[in-house]
């Protein structure tokens, strides 16, 4: 985590290296998907997240580059039957996947199926183990405070590399109270990834700051472009004073 976040503290490589460029409208065309996927290799992100239809398509675009291909599992709502998601995440990493972002069956965590919910994560984490990493996540928009932190718990049980706090498909997106939370939840074992609204540099820096070490945008372009703005302006100013 970084202390007082600005253009000052961290470099373009460690913000881009903190960005998932999200790639999941269902109305996007392999045209569409193909810009995307091209404009995240541009930035030098981390990872894309792609739908499970598009994966083949994306590991053959960023292949000779370090952006990871990420995959949705039980996407957007959970309610896959255990067995689906496991073939789900056996199918992406038999097409390359070397990121899983597996959703929970929020509804049984709210029912108190803690076993349920907990067996469910593991069986996608076993699949996955030393060949992707798996990020979890919660949908925290349908969940009190305690079952936030009760599935941030559920998931490092069941040994998660992430929790997440939303697919995007829900009622409302991140807060940053609610990073803090799920970062106070968890061990330093298991990292926190900020979605759904994360669309300028300040919001960027702002979950960064919270503890957040990977960020699912749609606004990686916004962000980064921003940022070397902020740079050059710093730059600038300090020529003029030199």
């Amino acid at each position: 985590m970084y202390e007082a976040l600005d253009v000052h503290t961290l470099t373009y490589e460690q913000l881009a290296g903190t960005l998932d460029h999200s790639i999941l409208p269902p109305d996007l065309t392999e045209a569409d998907v193909i810009a995307q996927l091209e404009l995240a290799m541009r930035y030098r992100v981390a990872a894309v997240a792609v739908k499970p239809c598009e994966l083949s398509l994306a590991v053959s675009v960023l292949r000779g580059s370090n952006v990871a291909a990420g995959v949705t599992v039980g996407f957007p709502h959970g309610v896959n039957t255990t067995a689906t998601k496991v073939f789900e995440a056996e199918d992406a990493l038999k097409h390359g996947a070397t990121e899983l972002d597996m959703v929970i069956n929020v509804g049984k965590l709210r029912a108190g199926r803690l076993d349920y919910v907990r067996d469910d994560i593991r069986a996608v984490v076993e699949v996955a183990r030393g060949r992707a990493i798996v990020k979890v996540i919660i949908e925290i928009a349908y969940l009190t405070n305690d079952q936030k932190v009760l599935a941030c718990k559920l998931a490092e049980e069941a040994g998660a590399d992430f929790v997440k706090n939303s697919t995007g498909y829900a009622p409302s997106g991140y807060s940053l109270d609610d990073l803090r939370l799920m970062r106070a939840s968890v061990s330093p074992k298991v990292q926190v990834k900020a979605s759904a609204g994360v669309r300028s540099l300040d919001a960027a820096l702002s979950v960064i700051e919270v503890g957040c070490t990977r960020i699912g945008t749609i606004a990686t372009a916004v962000i980064l472009d921003e940022f070397a703005r902020r740079q050059q302006l710093v730059g600038d100013a300090a020529g003029v004073q030199a």
